[in-house]
């Protein structure tokens, strides 16, 4: 079973994720099929990217989403800045 998730990387009390789709039977640390975008909860809302049409691909092939990720995809997408 597929599964969107996160998976931490960065230094200690400096946490940084990728958001990933893998195989749920798996570590998180197992290879990933594809990654989607990054999340960085430190620096603050403006930080989380991820690409929404491969998101919603993986869903419709049956992948089902983390807890987290389902709040953070549940989040509006931010308005892109003047210019």
């Amino acid at each position: 079973m597929l599964k969107v998730r996160l998976r931490r990387m960065g230094a200690r009390n400096r946490p940084y994720y990728r958001i990933v789709v893998s195989d749920s039977r798996l570590t998180a640390r197992a290879k990933v099929l594809e990654e989607l975008g990054s999340y960085d909860p430190v620096a603050g809302a403006g930080s989380f990217s991820v690409n929404r049409e491969r998101a919603n691909y993986w869903i419709g092939r049956g992948a089902s989403l983390s807890t987290t990720m389902r709040s953070l995809l549940a989040r509006p997408e931010p308005a892109p800045k003047p210019a």
